[in-house]
């Protein structure tokens, strides 16, 4: 059959986008199934993590460090409100500008999410060092692929303070 050969460019394993896809879905399952357990979904999680290193934040902010638009974080950020995790206001000296803050029910989440981090490290079998590595190794896809010079996360202060997945 035509293909077949695992030196041809074109052999689906030999694709890195489709490395890739499968090991995303992959975690991002795992993440699923681990966050049921805090009543957050995955997109959900991310916005949090923003809001518990970087709380209070305008939205345009936690957009720009999740890489979404504010038309996918809105609705996110409104279901999150009625959830009672984070609170929506216009700023004073611009009504234009809207900042999120978490509630104290979203600050006390953090504490249950603790171990998350760890469990997912557990789950790749990865050595830590091996992990951060991966990390640096995806960023720097991720910012010649955009074509983005600038840190892919702008609101991480020090790459030292990523330790977990």
């Amino acid at each position: 059959m035509a293909g077949t050969d695992e030196g041809d460019p074109l052999h689906l394993d030999q694709q890195l986008c489709f490395a890739l896809y499968t090991a995303s879905r992959a975690l991002t399952g795992l993440y699923r199934e681990i966050l049921t357990d805090l009543g957050l979904t995955y997109p959900q999680y991310l916005v949090m993590l923003v809001l518990w290193e970087h709380d209070p934040l305008p939205v345009k902010e936690l957009g720009r460090a999740l890489s979404l638009d504010t038309g996918t974080l809105s609705p996110l950020l409104r279901r999150m409100e009625g959830a009672g995790l984070l609170t929506r206001s216009r700023g004073s000296e611009d009504e234009r500008v809207v900042h999120v803050a978490l509630t104290d029910e979203g600050a006390r989440l953090r504490e249950r999410a603790r171990d998350i981090p760890h469990r997912v490290l557990c789950a790749t079998g990865l050595p830590r060092d091996r992990v951060e590595d991966l990390r640096s190794l995806l960023d720097q896809v991720t910012r010649s692929v955009t074509g983005d010079t600038d840190d892919p996360t702008p609101l991480t202060r020090d790459p030292a303070d990523r330790r977990d997945p």
